[in-house]
């Protein structure tokens, strides 16, 4: 077996043993540390990755029963190496899956935190209509005050009129009753003029006659 192939086998053989250390310890990891952890392992695939290709020339150019052999070896070390991909995979859908809950859980903060800002504002509405009701109805009870006072002042102008209108009733009645009792004296007083007016002319005409 060539040198150089069996320098390349042992290099991927340590990197696949590290991969698989590192790929067992992330999986227990969440968050930056994973990421860093499946960073690490991506960078090892690409490695090992290239020391298969190395692997694969170095073995193309042996003879043919030993080509054969050291293919097949290839072979495993490329199933081994796939088996490591999808370890990196299955990690990286985890952080993705984590990203996504993380998202999910921010977004769930962000639309609690808009409901609540949303409730908050509604309070905050209903407290200052509530206000704005209260002051109103403070306005209309003072009006209705002021209108009632304006009401029982007119209530009282109304009975004063009225007490004046009666005791008006009662000095025209009284002046009406005088004139009349004067009207009555008068004419008394000239029908006894009239009728001492008679005899007086009587009187002169009986003297005359004489």
């Amino acid at each position: 077996m060539s040198q150089v192939f069996q320098g390349y086998e042992r290099q991927y053989c340590e990197i696949s043993a590290n991969l698989s250390r590192i790929s067992t310890s992330a999986a227990v990891l969440d968050g930056e540390q994973k990421k860093q952890k499946v960073s690490e392992i991506a960078g090892g695939l690409e490695e090992a990755e290239a020391l298969l290709r190395k692997m694969d020339l170095e073995a193309r150019s042996m003879p043919p029963g030993l080509k054969a052999s050291l293919l097949a070896k290839i072979r495993e070390y490329r199933n081994d190496l796939n088996n490591l991909k999808s370890e990196m995979k299955r990690l990286k859908s985890g952080n993705a899956n984590l990203a996504a809950r993380d998202e999910l859980l921010d977004s769930g903060r962000a639309d609690a935190m808009q409901r609540l800002n949303k409730s908050t504002d509604a309070v905050k509405e209903s407290r200052r209509t509530m206000l704005e009701t209260e002051e109103l109805g403070v306005s209309i009870l003072h009006d209705l005050h002021q209108q009632r006072q304006s009401l029982l002042h007119a209530n009282t102008t109304l009975h004063g009129v009225d007490d004046t209108i009666g005791r008006s009733k009662k000095v025209l009645t009284s002046m009406s009753r005088r004139m009349n009792r004067n009207k009555w004296i008068i004419g008394s007083i000239v029908a006894v003029l009239t009728n001492f007016q008679m005899m007086a002319m009587a009187a002169l005409r009986v003297a005359s006659g004489q």
